[in-house]
């Protein structure tokens, strides 16, 4: 199988090379293409590198995430998230090859807290915030366009070795705070980005239907229960942290109070869930634990 990878410079998209690596696929077989390499947004781009490459697989790793940017960048955010995936899909469909793009549990909205369950793959989506409404036109586009070739993957709370992201925050605040606190109300599963790419690398390799799938460590927690764990890690003393509400730390734009994804959908795709998002992150210190810490 031949690899194109988007958004390559990111978090998940570094771990998509490793994990691609690992497993034997030969560099000639890979092509990782960040902003520079390929406009996500340029149809004609899109095309020109299919062509000349001519993959089995596209993953879409792209995306505009800075989620309080996007509710007053909503037409980069727009572009980047839905306009993308659309010429993606367009582009993979007609050429036959599979297309694995990655969205968000920001598509669903439960500001209220209402939830009390995983999410299915099937349940209402009611994004609150711009950037979630723009990651599911990009889902949406995808099972238009590529309806027979398109794999729509939610994650969620992703963090990995490369790029900023909420591990590498506390890290930094730990070494300059005697006492933090965090929101001990929303709840969600910490994904590390390389236990995400081995995920969609075995999704786009298994004999699995079109469609929708979550794909998150397991387990549940909330950002306060996730910055102990980090703290635990960073070999800190976990009461440093404290837990506050969200209407302490007013953002622009609102988050999920509950966003926990069901695996439902990848076990009966045959394929094997994540491990605990605790173990994941014991797993991330041990093996990129330099990067993390910043």
């Amino acid at each position: 199988m031949r690899w194109l990878i988007t958004g390559a410079a990111g978090q998940l998209g570094s771990d998509l090379r490793t994990a691609l690596s690992s497993a034997g696929v030969p560099d000639s077989d890979v092509r990782a293409w960040g902003s520079s390499e390929l406009d996500v947004t340029d149809r004609r781009a899109i095309a020109a590198r299919l062509d000349e490459f001519g993959p089995d697989v596209v993953v879409n790793a792209a995306a505009y995430t800075a989620v309080d940017a996007a509710e007053s960048d909503a037409d980069r955010a727009f572009a980047v998230n839905a306009t993308a995936p659309a010429l993606l899909a367009a582009a993979a469909s007609e050429r036959g090859c599979r297309l694995v793009h990655v969205s968000t549990d920001y598509v669903f909205g439960d500001a209220s807290g209402g939830a009390d369950r995983p999410f299915e793959v099937d349940d209402p989506t009611e994004p609150t915030s711009v950037y979630g409404r723009t990651k599911l036109a990009g889902e949406q586009a995808v099972l238009e366009l590529a309806p027979e070739h398109g794999f729509v993957v939610r994650t969620a709370w992703v963090y990995g070795a490369t790029g900023q992201n909420f591990v590498k925050t506390m890290a930094a605040l730990q070494r300059s705070r005697e006492h933090l606190d965090v929101v001990d109300d929303q709840r969600g599963s910490p994904t590390w980005s390389a236990d995400l790419a081995a995920g969609l690398i075995a999704l786009a390799q298994a004999p699995a239907q079109p469609g929708v799938y979550h794909c998150a460590n397991g387990g549940e927690t909330t950002w306060f229960g996730f910055a102990r764990a980090i703290f635990a890690e960073l070999g800190a003393d976990p009461e440093r942290v404290r837990p506050t509400t969200t209407d302490k730390f007013p953002r622009p734009a609102p988050r999920p109070a509950y966003s926990v994804l069901s695996d439902a959908s990848w076990r009966a795709a045959g394929l094997t869930p994540l491990r605990h998002w605790r173990d994941a992150l014991a797993e991330a210190f041990a093996v990129a634990g330099e990067q993390l810490r910043g």
